[in-house]
């Protein structure tokens, strides 16, 4: 053989000799995380974990819905900094929620006006009205369930496509409290690049209360024994519509409590989820008990004049043109 060719072959048996030791380290290391890692391998290829199941697990569609009946005065603040993440938004309220219609119609937003949530005497059958408005939404992929008092984050919807989510789960996030107009403006109105929640790369952490110099206080989670543990709950519930067509909001309750739960629990404990990068902020107008608005909306209204006689359309007049 021409010693020019007898280089090459040679070049080339190095080159295949290399590879195959490459394929035996890999399948080696493969063999070393299927054995360290029970529960967290599924048995597919290693390669196919990173590969198909992302694919399967990507967001082609994000909507929401949002239940708002005499809560303008908070949606206003929330709505326009919400609309980002969403490729659809609905949101429901009442006949009389003049405040609530109109700011709709100022950002754009469709907005569902029904009575259901008060159909045969209940006093806020709010699982009515979200049944109602995820009757508007596509539904062919991904849902959320999102509360009129509720800020997302500015990366939030950066976080749910990374997060690849399983279309088997249900998801919840975590939630902080800010409980006064002043400390809510003073965080709001900081540049954009000072509310994200993540610092030195990969800390997450709670929004800052400016007003008060520390962390906003980071609201429950609800876990319940009976159920298996951890319950997403309503204020940011989000599933796969178009795997789960037929998976209904529970309406058997007359007011808004616990039909959260029972939506979440449709789901077995093993599906069950939270995304852990993400943390909302929780609007309210005063310290109140929890469930104070569960029957109809009892605080005080949101905004500077808060503390005032006034109601909850002249506390939101002025916003987006009124």
């Amino acid at each position: 053989m021409h010693p020019h060719f007898q280089r090459k072959n040679a070049v080339a048996i190095r080159n295949f000799e290399n590879v195959r030791e490459n394929c035996k380290r890999l399948a080696w290391e493969e063999l070393s995380f299927k054995t360290s890692t029970p529960g967290l391998y599924s048995g597919d290829s290693i390669f196919s974990h990173f590969t198909s199941r992302e694919t399967e697990m990507s967001i082609r569609r994000l909507e929401a819905v949002t239940v708002c009946v005499d809560y303008a005065d908070f949606l206003a603040e929330t709505l326009p900094h919400n609309l980002q993440h969403f490729d659809h938004v609905i949101v429901v309220t009442g006949e009389q929620d003049r405040a609530t219609q109109q700011l709709c119609r100022q950002l754009g937003v469709e907005c569902r006006v029904t009575d259901l949530m008060h159909y045969e005497g209940d006093s806020f059958a709010k699982a009515r009205a979200i049944d109602y408005g995820l009757a508007y939404l596509r539904r062919d992929d991904w849902v959320v369930h999102l509360d009129a008092d509720i800020w997302l984050p500015p990366m939030t919807r950066h976080w749910i496509e990374w997060a690849h989510p399983d279309p088997d789960c249900i998801y919840g996030i975590d939630r902080c409290n800010c409980t006064s107009w002043d400390a809510w403006r003073k965080f709001i109105d900081r540049p954009m690049r000072q509310q994200h929640q993540h610092v030195q790369h990969c800390l997450t952490v709670p929004p800052f209360d400016v007003a008060n110099g520390r962390p906003f206080p980071m609201g429950a989670r609800i876990s319940l024994r009976q159920y298996g543990g951890y319950v997403p709950i309503g204020f940011f519930q989000m599933w796969n519509a178009g795997r789960f067509p037929d998976r209904r909001y529970p309406l058997i309750q007359g007011s808004a409590e616990h039909t959260d739960v029972l939506h979440a629990i449709q789901w077995p404990a093993s599906k069950r989820r939270i995304l852990p990068e993400i943390i909302a902020v929780h609007l309210e107008s005063e310290n109140s008990e929890m469930g104070v608005n569960w029957k109809g909306r009892k605080s005080k209204p949101f905004g500077a004049a808060a503390g005032k006689n006034v109601s909850i359309a002249e506390s939101t007049a002025g916003a987006y043109g009124q």
